[in-house]
C-alpha cells in the first residue's frame, strides 16, 4: 500500500473516530452544563430558604446569647432563661418564620430541656381551664355555623347599621364590646367569628379579592372584645384580682375612710366603662386607616345575605334547639363559672351539641384549629414560669428602679411608668398573671410614693388589657387568628397604633377624670 493511501486511510479513520465520539462529547458538555445549572438552582433555593427562615435563626442567636450572659443581681439563672425564652417566643410570634404551633412546641421543649421542669408538670400547666375554654369555644363556633345561625345574627347587625362597610365594622365592634364587657371576651369572639366569616364569604368567593376586608371585619371582632374586657369586674380575671388586692392591702374594718377600697361592681363600671366607650370609634378608624378594605359598601353581601335568610325560611326545630343550648351555655358561664370554671361549661356545651346530633365530630375536627389551642396553652404555661421563677417580679422592680432617677415617682411620670411596664409585660404573659404579679408591687409603690392606690390599681388593671401585638396576647385574638384569614404580622401593624391610642386615653383618664370620681 502506498504512503498516500495509508495517509488517506488514516485520515478517514481519524475523522470517523471524531465523528463517532462527537455526540458523546456534546452529551458530556450538556451534562456538565446541566449539573452546573442544577447546582446554581439548588444554591438559590437554599439561600431563599435561609432568607425565609432568617428570623428563626436571629431569634435563636439573640435568645441563647441573652441566656449565656452574666446573670444580673437579684435574678436567678432560671429566671434569666425564662426571659430569654420569652424574648425568642415574642420575636417568633411577630415575625412568624415558622408556624405558630411550632413555637408552642418549642416553648414546651424549652421548659423541659432548658429549665429542667418535669415533663408531667409542664403537661399539667398546658391544660388549664382557660385552654379548655378556648377549645370548647372553638367547637361551639363550628356548631353555630352548622346551624346557619351566624347568618341570622349577621342579618340583625346589618339591619341596624346599614350597608356601609365602616358602619358594619363599627356595629360589630360595638356589639362585641357590649357583650364582652359582661360575659367575657372568649365567649363573644367564639360567637361572632362565624358572623364575620359569613359576611366575608358573601362578599366574594375569592379570598384574595377580600383580603383586607376580611382583616378589618375580623379584627373588629377581636378588638371590640379586647378593649371591652376592662368594662366590668366580670369582663376579665385581672379585674377581680385587682379588686381583691385593694381590699386585702388597704381596707380596715374599723376605719370608715378605707371603705373606698371595697370597689363594688357599679363603682368599677363608673371608672372603666367610659374608657371602653371612648376607644370604640377609634378601633374602626385605625383599622380602616391601616388596611383600607376593598369594598366601602357591602350591598352585594347584604343582598345575598337577605336572600339566603329568606330562602332558609322560619327557624327549624334543630335551630331552636341550638339556640337553647347556646343560651344555656352562656347562662352557665355567667352563673356557674365561679364553681365549675369557664372551660368546663364550654366543653359541656360542645358535648350537648354532639349528643343532640346538631353537629358531627368530623365537622368539629375539621373546623377547629387545634394548633391554635396548643399555642394558647404554651403561652399560658410560659407565663406561669415567668411568675414561678421570679422573672416577672425582677423585671418590674428593675424597671421601676431605672425610672427613679428620672423623677417618675409622682403624677404623670409614675402613671406612665406603671402603664408602660404593665403593657410591656402583659404582651409576654396572660393579663391575669401580669396583674397577679405586678399588682402587689404597684400598690406598694403607691403607698411609698404617697400616691392614690385606687388610680394606680386601675392603671395596672387597664394597662394589662393593652396586649395587642401578638396573636396569643388575648383569647379573642387567638380565636380570630384560628380562622386562617389573618397573619401574625397584621396584629403587629394594628397593635402598635392601638397601643399608643389606648395608653393616651388611659393616662388622660388617670390625670383628669378618675380624680373627680373619688
Amino acid at each position: 500500500m502506498s504512503v498516500a493511501t495509508t495517509k488517506a486511510t488514516s485520515f478517514r479513520l481519524s475523522r470517523d473516530s471524531l465523528q463517532a465520539h462527537e455526540p458523546d462529547q456534546r452529551m458530556t458538555r450538556f451534562r456538565r452544563h446541566g449539573y452546573q445549572r442544577w447546582v446554581l438552582l439548588r444554591t438559590q433555593v437554599d439561600l431563599l430558604w435561609f432568607w425565609d427562615k432568617r428570623w428563626f435563626f436571629i431569634a435563636l442567636i439573640v435568645g441563647f446569647t441573652f441566656m449565656h450572659m452574666p446573670t444580673p443581681d437579684g435574678l436567678t439563672h432560671q429566671g434569666q432563661t425564662v426571659l430569654a425564652m420569652s424574648l425568642m417566643a415574642t420575636m417568633l410570634f411577630i415575625t412568624e418564620p415558622v408556624p405558630l404551633p411550632a413555637v408552642a412546641l418549642m416553648i414546651v421543649l424549652g421548659q423541659v430541656i432548658l429549665l429542667g421542669v418535669d415533663s408531667t408538670t409542664v403537661a399539667k400547666s398546658l391544660m388549664t381551664d382557660s385552654v379548655l375554654f378556648i377549645m370548647g369555644a372553638l367547637m361551639l363556633a363550628v356548631a353555630v355555623v352548622k346551624q346557619r345561625l351566624d347568618k341570622r345574627i349577621a342579618w340583625v347587625i346589618v339591619r341596624i347599621t346599614g350597608t356601609s362597610t365602616f358602619w358594619i365594622c363599627f356595629g360589630i365592634s360595638t356589639i362585641c364590646g357590649l357583650l364582652a364587657s359582661f360575659i367575657g371576651e372568649h365567649t363573644v369572639a367564639a360567637m361572632m367569628l362565624p358572623v364575620g366569616v359569613t359576611l366575608i364569604n358573601l362578599t366574594s368567593n375569592d379570598p384574595k379579592k377580600v383580603r383586607k376586608l376580611a382583616i378589618v371585619l375580623l379584627l373588629s371582632i377581636s378588638y371590640g372584645c379586647a378593649i371591652a374586657s376592662i368594662g366590668t369586674p366580670s369582663g376579665g380575671a385581672r379585674n377581680a384580682i385587682m379588686i381583691g388586692y385593694w381590699q386585702e392591702f388597704f381596707y380596715k374594718p374599723g376605719d370608715p375612710e378605707t371603705r373606698k377600697f371595697i370597689v363594688h361592681y357599679l363603682t368599677w363600671i363608673a371608672f372603666a366603662y367610659p374608657l371602653f366607650l371612648v376607644q370604640l370609634p377609634v378601633v374602626t378608624s385605625i383599622l380602616f386607616f391601616t388596611f383600607k378594605p376593598e369594598y366601602s359598601d357591602m350591598s352585594r353581601a347584604v343582598t345575598r345575605l337577605r336572600a339566603q335568610v329568606m330562602m332558609d325560611g322560619p327557624l327549624k326545630p334543630s335551630a331552636w334547639m341550638a339556640i337553647i343550648l347556646f343560651c344555656a351555655t352562656i347562662v352557665g358561664w355567667v352563673g356557674f363559672s365561679q364553681t365549675l370554671g369557664l372551660g368546663t361549661v364550654a366543653i359541656a356545651g360542645a358535648l350537648a351539641f354532639l349528643v343532640a346530633g346538631l353537629v358531627r365530630w368530623e365537622d368539629i375536627n375539621a373546623g377547629v384549629n387545634w394548633g391554635v389551642v396548643l399555642l394558647y396553652a404554651a403561652a399560658i404555661s410560659l407565663g406561669v414560669q415567668m411568675k414561678n421563677t421570679g422573672a416577672a417580679q425582677w423585671l418590674a422592680e428593675s424597671f421601676i428602679h431605672m425610672l427613679a432617677p428620672l423623677g417618675a415617682q409622682h403624677g404623670f411620670g409614675l402613671y406612665a411608668a406603671v402603664g408602660l411596664l404593665t403593657t410591656g409585660i402583659t404582651n409576654t404573659m396572660t393579663a391575669g398573671a401580669a396583674v397577679a404579679v405586678l399588682g402587689p408591687i404597684m400598690l406598694n409603690m403607691a403607698s411609698v410614693t404617697h400616691s392614690d392606690p385606687i388610680i394606680i390599681g386601675f392603671i395596672t388593671a387597664m394597662a394589662s388589657s393593652i396586649a395587642y401585638v401578638t396573636a396569643a396576647a388575648h383569647p379573642a385574638f387567638t380565636i380570630v387568628y384560628a380562622s386562617g384569614y389573618i397573619k401574625s404580622s397584621e396584629f403587629v401593624r394594628v397593635g402598635i397604633r392601638m397601643t399608643l391610642v389606648s395608653l393616651i386615653a388611659l393616662f388622660g383618664f388617670a390625670m383628669f377624670v378618675w380624680p373627680l370620681l373619688e
